[in-house]
């Protein structure tokens, strides 16, 4: 009787919708957009450092705690390393723990976001606006006092613009 009941849960469980049997989304990878500095791949690769161009136009990760700029708490602005559009301000810089400099609000209009579903869970991912290169997540889990949001950004691609300058 327990081993019918058993079966019977398994065959009741396999066919339970799962999200692997849902529709993709459409991403950036499968539409085109138009940024205001648009390169050919062969372009970024010349211009970018390895790194930068993986982790600006593959999306890949630094490691954490690689970043020159994790411990940066000079006054000035961060700006995309591909194409030096503004996007954080040191104001908006905060210590999260987790690696990679984060900060709890962008410069509105510079940063855009999308949603990858890489690791298997929806997750909002922050790229520059103006050419369109990854920068990082966003998550609900910043200062509370303030906007609440955690912008965890990977630190090569950023460039930081000290204020004397």
């Amino acid at each position: 009787m327990g081993k019918n009941l058993l079966f019977i849960a398994l065959i009741i469980l396999s066919g339970c919708k799962g999200i692997s049997q849902e529709e993709k989304k459409e991403d950036k990878d499968t539409k085109e957009i138009a940024y205001a500095v648009s390169k050919t791949d062969a372009e970024w690769r010349a211009e970018l450092t390895d790194m930068e161009y993986y982790v600006l136009r593959k999306a890949a990760t630094e490691n954490a705690f690689t970043s020159d700029l994790l411990d940066n708490k000079e006054k000035g602005t961060y700006v995309c390393a591909a194409c030096a559009t503004p996007l954080f301000r040191s104001e908006n810089k905060f210590k999260s723990g987790t690696g990679w400099p984060s900060f709890d609000k962008e410069i509105e209009g510079n940063v855009a976001y999308d949603v990858d579903y890489k690791i298997g869970y929806p997750r909002t991912e922050e790229h520059c606006a103006t050419c369109g290169g990854h920068l990082g997540h966003v998550f609900n889990d910043g200062p509370r006092e303030t906007t609440g949001k955690r912008h965890c950004i990977n630190g090569v691609a950023l460039d930081f613009i000290p204020d004397s300058k």
